[in-house]
């Protein structure tokens, strides 16, 4: 077996088992996920020295399916699995009151699975259909509660929009398997000309609906309708990841036009995101913003032409983001909510979860010597020496101005106020899924140096002094005004606009969402009719079979009769022809035979009887003959 379906196969072969066994599914799913995890490491041991392993599986004629491992998809499968383990490891004492444990560790095992699969893909048909994969378990998890209307609307709206989206994706790949003629990624990333560009435009659309980038970001805060791991798991690593996974590996085919609408897109978003951020009152939803707005750095990263920074800055904010999250749903099973009016004082309660928080907290805003220092140094520096330094550097400082200040706030509510809270039942499984994360979250910095020799990517340019003194003031300045200032007063007239998403005119809600839903809406009508019109035809059909049948039983019973009639007239015939035709053919025949019998007594052989009987007839004879004379 090749070592490349080491980390998709175990979690795949979990979720079958906990939907066949339907029990002992935190087990099964941790067995997987642990697996999943030595099978990453092992994997990424073997192609560590730039030897990338692969296995060709049956696909379309002369397209097949391509699993592929180098050091950057081996990574990304460490990094995938590693979340995953402590997210499950977590969610054993967050789901303990819960029903449906089976299908909450079954999806989560088949989401896991998908997205180390879809990190590993080595052409684009299958890529494509983990990609589908992880939006439809996405969509499962997200309305895991679906009995409460705002899960199932938010599972919807994901739905939706990541969908929208990933029509970008599905013309991409058409037009480079078109170009290029093979579905493999490696090859088609050097198309070059006017697809590239065309290309490239699209698979950034495709990433904009992943990772919730402007104006495509509204469905990342409705989804936290569902359970908190699955908010850590999508936030992280899986989901919201695939869009900027998807663009790293598609660095080769970026051109400077595409590269430069990376980088508007980015930054736009990880300014407007934090904007929204800041003014958030519902610590889940805070966590949602920004993790939208980290992506734009990323994709400025990407932008700016280093994609290794973004690379960087996403596995720091994996590990950080999944921290914050969790220790987010500790508090809200301490206090039945996540809202801040709800949350005040909470840390003082949760010393244990407050402190992973603060350390991830201080981490995403980067303070040294944390991970988020090292990786949003990176990006800012990527995008303080790119090409656009004029417009890039200015949105990269603002966004990390922005995390440092929406962090503070969410730190000062925590602590700030009364401490009560009640019991939480799985604490310890809870803690040490938090504290499992908190560890690569402050420390992952130390092993940059190694990853970036392991990895075939556009090297980062030095950091000078400047990109990083100036990273850390926005990182200190953020973290004071977070915490002295309020938001009302730090976004002035702009608040109440960031408390509705900074939507235009409605949003993508009343301008995307409501005319697909109206639409989807007309052809269920549109369906409704032709499913009633189908029903009638066949119940008409229906009708005529059973006259049909009626008509052929009555035509059965007449030839059935006939048959009984021409029996009883065969009866009689054979009757009459035994007993009446057959009596009289053998009386006659007896009659002639006992005739013969009496002649041949005449025949004595005396000449004196034989004289007797001719005189006998000759005398006969003139009698007859006498008789006939006189009648004449």
């Amino acid at each position: 077996m090749s070592a490349v379906v080491l980390p998709v196969l175990p979690p795949l072969l979990a979720a079958l088992a906990v939907l066949l066994l339907r029990r002992g599914g935190a087990v099964l799913a941790l067995a997987g996920v642990i697996a999943s995890l030595a099978g990453s490491l092992w994997l990424l041991a073997r192609v560590a020295d730039g030897q990338a392993e692969t296995l060709l599986l049956p696909g379309l004629p002369d397209m097949p399916l391509r699993l592929v491992a180098g050091p950057l998809t081996a990574l990304l499968t460490v990094a995938v699995a590693t979340v995953g383990t402590f997210v499950l490891i977590y969610a054993v004492g967050y789901m303990k009151r819960e029903f449906s444990q089976a299908r909450f560790y079954a999806v989560m095992s088949l989401f896991l699975a998908a997205m180390q699969a879809l990190v590993l893909a080595g052409d684009w048909v299958l890529l494509l259909a983990t990609w589908e994969l992880i939006g439809l378990c996405s969509y499962l998890l997200i309305g895991f509660w679906f009995q409460r209307p705002e899960a199932a609307n938010a599972a919807g709206r994901a739905f939706l929009y990541t969908r929208s989206a990933d029509l970008g994706l599905y013309v991409a790949v058409f037009m480079l398997i078109g170009w290029t003629g093979t579905s493999e990624i490696a090859t088609s990333l050097e198309a070059g000309g006017s697809a590239s560009t065309a290309a490239g435009l699209l698979l950034l659309l495709a990433a904009m609906g992943k990772s919730a980038q402007v104006p495509l970001q509204d469905w990342l805060m409705r989804a936290m309708a569902g359970p908190t791991p699955v908010s850590a798991l999508l936030h992280s690593a899986t989901l919201v990841a695939a869009g900027a996974i998807l663009l790293i590996r598609s660095f080769p085919l970026l051109t400077p036009e595409a590269l430069l609408a990376v980088g508007v897109v980015g930054g736009v978003t990880t300014v407007a995101a934090g904007v929204i951020a800041l003014a958030e009152s519902d610590l889940k939803r805070l966590l949602a913003a920004s993790t939208a707005s980290q992506y734009g750095l990323m994709l400025i990263a990407v932008g700016a032409g280093v994609p290794l920074a973004a690379l960087l800055h996403l596995l720091a904010h994996a590990a950080i983001k999944s921290t914050l999250f969790l220790a987010a749903g500790d508090f809200q099973h301490a206090r039945e909510g996540t809202g801040f009016d709800r949350l005040e004082g909470v840390g003082r309660a949760r010393p244990w979860a407050f402190a992973g928080f603060a350390l991830a907290a201080l981490a995403l805003a980067g303070i040294p010597p944390l991970s988020g220092f090292f990786s949003k140094d990176a990006v800012i520096a990527a995008a303080l020496s790119a090409q656009g330094a004029a417009w890039l550097g200015p949105l990269a400082l603002a966004g990390a101005l922005l995390t440092s200040t929406y962090m503070a706030r969410a730190l000062r509510l925590l602590w700030q106020g009364s401490g009560e809270t009640g019991a939480v039942a799985g604490s310890t499984w809870m803690r040490a899924g938090i504290w499992g994360l908190v560890i690569p979250a402050a420390a992952l910095g130390l092993a940059f140096g190694p990853i970036e020799g392991i990895l075939d990517l556009p090297t980062r340019e030095a950091e000078g002094t400047g990109a990083v003194l100036l990273g850390l003031l926005a990182a200190v300045v953020g973290l004071a005004l977070g915490w002295l200032v309020s938001a009302p007063r730090l976004l002035g007239p702009v608040y109440p606009w960031a408390q509705r998403g900074l939507a235009v005119g409605g949003g993508l809600t009343a301008g995307v969402g409501r005319p697909a839903m109206a639409v989807a809406r007309g052809c269920e009508h549109l369906e409704g009719h032709l499913y009633a019109a189908v029903l009638g035809v066949g119940r008409g059909g229906l009708m005529i079979a059973r006259g049909g049948e009626r008509l052929e039983q009555g035509l059965y019973s007449a030839v059935l009769g006939f048959g009984h009639i021409n029996l009883a007239v065969a009866h009689l015939v054979r009757v009459g022809d035994e007993r009446r035709i057959d009596g009289l053919i053998f009386a006659l025949v007896s009659g002639v035979r006992a005739l013969g019998a009496r002649a041949r007594t005449l025949q004595s052989g005396l000449i004196h009887h034989s004289l007797a009987i001719s005189a006998v007839a000759t005398a006969v004879t003139l009698v007859i003959l006498f008789l006939a004379s006189l009648s004449f």
